[in-house]
């Protein structure tokens, strides 16, 4: 199920666009050549979010599990917050964030390759950074 889901999530951004850089940094673009495509994609995404969140309060298992497994709430803190700038920053930066990345491979290796790399040598870099 996870493969589908994976599977399914990379056609979806393929579809899109979202897996081209240039589009992604036209939609950051406000006061330029804005491109309104993402916040499409964005809208789309949290009106079917919004009704998965619906229909699982109602069920007591998942279809393809034991139990849910859902994150915590945090606070927020200087890390968090860091953490958030750092990836706002890149996604300005190569107009890419880790699942159009990682579904970039596919189409585009050596771009994609060298910001997975990235992504993940700043993965490893941030367990060095104390939790507060």
């Amino acid at each position: 199920m996870a493969l589908f889901s994976g599977a399914l999530f990379g056609a979806g951004l393929a579809l899109s666009g979202m897996m081209d850089p240039a589009r992604v940094r036209g939609f950051l673009d406000i006061f330029g050549d804005w491109d309104p495509t993402l916040a499409f994609v964005m809208g789309g995404a949290v009106i079917v979010m919004g009704l998965i969140w619906a229909i699982r309060r109602r069920m007591s298992s998942p279809a393809f599990d034991t139990e849910f497994h859902l994150p915590g709430t945090r606070d927020l803190d200087l890390r968090l917050i860091g953490g958030s700038a750092l990836f706002g920053i890149g996604w300005g930066l190569a107009g890419l964030c880790p699942g159009p990345a990682i579904a970039s491979l596919a189409t585009q290796l050596v771009p994609a390759a060298i910001f997975v790399a990235a992504m993940l040598a700043g993965m490893l870099l941030m367990r060095l950074v104390p939790r507060g």
